[in-house]
């Protein structure tokens, strides 16, 4: 009799533990998604701050352009660059300052892109609209980038907060991460008034 009661207790803690190993490993596997698909969005704001740089010198060469609006794109993008977050610490303070940054570069593009217009022999110059459609793609696969990321992070953070996966995920560490949020304001639809 002892020896079944034996059995049945060995049993259950081999289950246990195939049990506690496949959800660390399902962890791991989820939490090295969310590293791999934030190297993937760091790429993505990195070929559009190497674009920039290019951007910004054709519009230098090709015309007499406001000083302040080039300024303010060099500075913005120095900026974006200069802050660099590990996978590891995805920390919704650490993310928000990552999100200012490149909001402060797509600001700063609009603002050069709207400047443009004033400059028809600038859209003349093939390689700065060879840029700018460059530029397009980019945003877009930044766009897409982010969109990926937040929904490994969903995932990620769905398997860490379930039962029992919680106790699991807090005895060795895994804790919840934060993922994009939408820009302050962005709840709010844009007034158009063509009266005025």
């Amino acid at each position: 009799m002892k020896s079944v009661t034996s059995l049945v207790i060995l049993g259950l803690l081999v289950v246990l533990v195939f049990m506690g190993c496949n959800g660390y490993n399902g962890l791991v596997k989820q939490d090295e998604v969310v590293k791999k698909a934030w190297n993937n969005v760091q790429a993505e704001y990195q070929n559009r701050n190497d674009l920039v740089g290019n951007l910004v010198n054709t519009v230098k060469g090709a015309a007499n352009f406001e000083q302040k609006t080039l300024t303010d794109v060099i500075q913005a993008r120095a900026k974006a660059t200069s802050v660099n977050i590990n996978a590891d610490n995805l920390s919704p303070e650490k993310i928000a300052e990552f999100q200012q940054a490149q909001n402060g570069v797509s600001s700063a593009l609009s603002r050069l892109l709207v400047s443009v217009e004033a400059y028809p022999d600038l859209k003349a110059v093939g390689n700065f609209t060879q840029l700018q459609g460059q530029l397009e793609g980019i945003e877009n696969n930044i766009k897409n980038s982010r969109k990926i990321f937040n929904d490994a992070v969903n995932v990620y953070n769905t398997k860490v907060r379930s039962f029992p996966m919680n106790i699991l995920g807090n005895m060795f560490g895994f804790k919840p991460k934060e993922g994009f949020a939408a820009d302050a304001g962005a709840e709010k639809a844009p007034v158009v008034d063509f009266s005025k």
